[in-house]
């Protein structure tokens, strides 16, 4: 279990997503993940809205913190999102989401669901691979590697990743890329966590043809 953790007034003052602690409303239901049986009581949870908001947690809890958690889809059966008595930063507000049609890329952050993306990246006609749930964030799908109904043409989600935003253990807000911070691009794409907070992502897109169904269709298929 870990001890108290104190936020300094400037960070009270600057931070643009909402602090809560044990006895606040809403911590009950902010600490729960997709398990039910995951039951970890956080310290804090720092419900961050911007890259600086996260920022500011990193420094918190490296200072203050037993343990340090990221809660993006809260989908993960092991419920790591969650620490108990530590620090939970928590993506959950960071639901951003920009599709460019011309170069078929989607930009997306950390709080981002596949059901959130896909909605968003279907006004345009186009999709990834993403997870066979609509529910799990687009975060821990990705670095775990990234299976979906796509894959069979596309490849996994991580074959179609063209960078992430990424804020280090020591604060730093960097781009992981194969131009930029290679070797870290390399292990965010099916390595897992602990090499940062993945802010954000970008993906190939790929145009997604239409599919038509039916009572016909069933009876002659056997469905």
């Amino acid at each position: 279990m870990g001890g108290v953790i104190t936020v300094p007034e400037q960070v009270r003052t600057s931070f643009t997503g909402d602090l809560v602690g044990a006895g606040d409303p809403g911590y009950d239901q902010f600490r729960r993940v997709h398990n039910g049986l995951i039951d970890k009581r956080p310290e804090l949870i720092a419900r961050c809205l911007t890259v600086p908001d996260i920022v500011d947690a990193v420094k918190i809890g490296r200072e203050q913190a037993s343990e340090i958690s990221v809660r993006g889809g809260g989908h993960g059966v092991a419920g790591l999102a969650v620490t108990d008595g530590g620090l939970m930063i928590d993506l959950a507000l960071m639901k951003g989401i920009k599709v460019d049609p011309r170069k078929r890329t989607v930009w997306a952050q950390g709080g981002v669901t596949w059901n959130e993306f896909n909605r968003a990246a279907a006004c345009h006609g186009l999709a990834t691979t993403g997870g066979v749930v609509s529910t799990t964030g687009i975060a821990g799908l990705t670095l775990g590697g990234g299976e979906g109904w796509l894959m069979g043409k596309y490849g996994l989600t991580i074959d179609n990743l063209l960078a992430v935003e990424v804020v280090t253990a020591a604060g730093e807000v960097i781009t992981a890329s194969t131009e930029e911070n290679p070797e870290l691009f390399w292990a965010l794409r099916g390595g897992g966590g602990n090499f940062g907070i993945a802010t954000s992502f970008e993906y190939q897109a790929h145009p997604v043809p239409t599919v038509y169904g039916g009572p016909g269709f069933s009876q002659r298929f056997g469905g």
